[in-house]
């Protein structure tokens, strides 16, 4: 029997604390989405990678240190992003109006993904969204 390969339908990637790794993470998470087939909803994906990745620089990787961006797709198509960080920095619901400048980025995590969370690791967190 001939069995087609399979992709690693994980990927992980490590980024020091600084803004240009946002930019990096985001086109990380595109090219494993695009190996992946995965067209329906990448936009969103991205755009919740940006977010979590701006508030893991901003607000949950100490200096010196650096975060990874995990995404998996599982097999019943659902695709899981997560960010870990070795911060302390707490997570807070989204408060921020509509027409606010900041803090406005875990909003559109609860818009745009099906589900979003935040687990505890040693040291730090992971704030994760999933979409279906």
């Amino acid at each position: 029997m001939n069995e087609e390969p399979q992709l690693p339908y994980v990927r992980e990637a490590f980024y020091l604390r600084e803004r240009r790794s946002v930019a990096r993470a985001r086109e990380f998470v595109r090219c494993a989405l695009k190996d992946w087939d995965v067209t329906e909803r990448s936009d969103d994906i991205a755009l919740c990678v940006s977010e979590l990745a701006t508030n893991a620089v901003l607000h949950g990787v100490p200096p010196g240190r650096g975060y990874l961006l995990r995404i998996d797709r599982r097999p019943d198509g659902t695709v899981r992003v997560e960010v870990h960080d070795s911060g302390d920095g707490e997570v807070r619901a989204p408060d921020a109006g509509l027409d606010a400048e900041r803090g406005r980025g875990l909003h559109l995590v609860g818009v745009l993904a099906d589900r979003w969370g935040v687990g505890d690791r040693v040291p730090g967190k992971v704030v994760w969204c999933e979409f279906g």
